[in-house]
């Protein structure tokens, strides 16, 4: 067990759902970590995971939990490194009982998992139809007989309550990004959660290091502006908290991939609406003053940041059936074949109308020329060469989503000449998500221990 006193080393395991496994084997093999937290849960992911759970009671959790069970936990023994992550998503019980089983499995027969429960409020949201979502401004009632999820975001207090029952892993559903990693602080050197000095510090830490590889790089490259060395190498980073408060960021030594002011600035600012008040379960960040000092190229000190007291709320994402989206994609290439796919829009559109499709919106799509900034005159003045068509449309039921991809498909002996690679990429079901605040009396953590 770490000692209070203790440096703490924290590696980074993945940032998103199906991110890469190779470099968090690089940061347990090289880097002596105390702990590794893997940050895995998107906005829509938890209501996706709801949706596989009712399939099958026992998933729910991260398709790629299992894969990194078998990767992770041979080094985690080896090495004494716990393990933290919001894996369990829309069942976190069920992803701790499933890296119990593959641990003991392994051999690992004293192994200890603990799951983190009481973020899904679906049924306390329900009865309060006046809650304002905070994006599309209506009440809930107005997406209520739609509702898939209501997950709120948990803060670090529940995941240093975790890791004081012994555990080797711990999994949660839906806790704050940063809030895994600052509960990790708050467990290791024993802070209070209202020393807001410290509880800044691990704050920054957790949102440096939530989106795994982009603090060392990642979706930061721009060749010849933006350089970063040996990018299909990139590593994923470490921090070192110290219990002053005292912070840096690392990567493996003699690593790919770039670690510096820039890459360190970007990410400070990614996903933050305003910077002298980022909301967390756990506090209100400032970044006013916050500054970086690259010691060495795998280095770097995170100075300056403070931090203003929680909030007397919790922010629950709601996740909700929006209808259905319909897709079909098309190539054209030669001279004038960006007319040639405009008249075959306007034909898919046209078809699609006289067979009794409905859509509250279609989006056409010339990728490479109008895909992103929509037909602004410099778009068409090249007339490229070659050019793919995508037309996409909103519907509020299957067949018609079906039926628009379908239209695609058969340009190839219906439509303009010279079509390549037509396809109907099916009908997907829309799961949109917005938020809603709720009293945080509302919400009853807690953590269980599973058993094998």
């Amino acid at each position: 067990m770490n000692e209070p006193h203790r440096r703490l080393r924290v590696g980074v395991g993945a940032g998103m759902a199906d991110d890469r496994i190779g470099p968090a084997l690089q940061l347990l093999e090289q880097c002596d970590l105390d702990y590794l937290v893997c940050e895995c849960l998107a906005e829509r992911t938890i209501a996706r995971e709801t949706l596989s759970r009712r399939h099958d009671g026992a998933r729910g959790y991260n398709p790629m939990l299992e894969q990194r069970m078998r990767a992770f936990l041979p080094l985690c023994r080896r090495k004494g490194v716990r393990l933290v992550s919001n894996m369990g998503a829309a069942n976190p019980a069920g992803a701790a009982q499933a890296a119990l089983e593959i641990g003991r499995e392994q051999g690992w027969r004293d192994l200890q998992c603990a799951a983190v429960v009481g973020d899904d409020v679906i049924d306390r949201v329900r009865t309060h139809p006046e809650l304002q979502l905070m994006d599309r401004g209506l009440p809930l009632e107005h997406i209520l007989p739609r509702l898939a999820s209501a997950n709120a975001y948990l803060g670090a207090d529940v995941v240093r309550d975790a890791l004081a029952t012994g555990a080797h892993v711990v999994m949660t559903g839906r806790v704050a990004d940063p809030s895994l990693f600052l509960g990790v602080a708050l467990h290791h050197h024993q802070w209070a959660y209202d020393d807001l000095p410290r509880v800044a510090a691990g704050t920054i830490m957790g949102h440096l290091l939530e989106c795994s590889a982009q603090v060392t790089g990642g979706y930061f490259a721009d060749p010849g502006k933006k350089d970063v060395p040996r990018l299909a190498e990139l590593p994923y980073p470490y921090a070192d908290l110290y219990p002053d408060g005292e912070l840096f960021i690392g990567k493996p030594d003699g690593s790919g991939g770039r670690l510096d002011r820039m890459t360190c600035t970007e990410q400070a600012l990614y996903e933050i609406h305003d910077p002298d008040a980022y909301i967390t379960p756990d506090c209100v960040l400032s970044l006013d003053g916050l500054h970086f000092e690259a010691l060495s190229p795998d280095r770097v000190a995170v100075r300056g940041i403070h931090a203003r007291p929680r909030t007397d709320s919790y922010k629950v994402v709601v996740g909700y059936f929006d209808g259905w989206i319909g897709t079909g994609e098309v190539a054209y290439a030669g001279v004038n074949a960006v007319a040639r796919a405009q008249l075959a829009a306007e034909t898919v559109k046209e078809r699609f109308r006289l067979d009794g499709g409905v859509a509250s919106e279609i989006q056409v799509d010339l990728i490479g020329v109008t895909s992103l900034h929509g037909s602004h005159p410099a778009a068409l003045a090249g007339q490229p060469y070659e050019v793919r068509l995508r037309v996409a449309a909103r519907c509020p039921d299957k067949k018609s989503a079906h039926l628009l991809g379908d239209h695609v498909r058969q340009l190839n002996m219906q439509g303009p000449y010279g079509a390549g690679g037509p396809v109907n990429l099916g009908a997907k079901e829309i799961i949109a998500v917005d938020a809603v605040l709720i009293p945080r009396n509302w919400v009853v953590p807690q953590v269980i221990m599973v058993e094998a």
